[in-house]
């Protein structure tokens, strides 16, 4: 169950309906996950510095089990999102960060108890 989280300086209509399932489904077939596992929000609109200057820019923070946990794995990912990122959002790759965290199954709840019981 991994979650996408997308802060952005960037206005909300940047951020369609069709761009959400679209990073949705981006991230997934990274990730190796089934799209309905998926977890995803976007911030847009926030004030953010990237790089000493306010220019359009992205930051997106993968949480998962089992598949951010080397640097091998995420750098593949990494590579896999990167121009995805770019090309729908018209940045450059130096607006652009990826932040990969470990989740191990007891910290993520679902129906009543955590991944490690289900």
């Amino acid at each position: 169950m991994p979650f996408i989280d997308l802060e952005s300086n960037l206005p909300e209509s940047t951020f369609s309906e069709d761009f959400l399932k679209k990073l949705c489904s981006k991230t997934a077939d990274v990730l190796g996950k089934p799209e309905e596992r998926m977890m995803l929000v976007v911030k847009p609109g926030l004030p953010m510095l990237m790089g000493g200057t306010c220019a359009p820019c992205v930051i997106l923070s993968v949480s998962a089990i089992g598949v951010t946990d080397t640097a091998e794995k995420n750098k593949e990912h990494s590579a896999n999102i990167f121009p995805f990122l770019t090309g729908e959002l018209g940045l450059t790759e130096n607006r652009v960060m990826i932040r990969f965290y470990v989740l191990e199954p007891h910290q993520v709840g679902k129906k009543g108890t955590v991944m490690s019981y289900l």
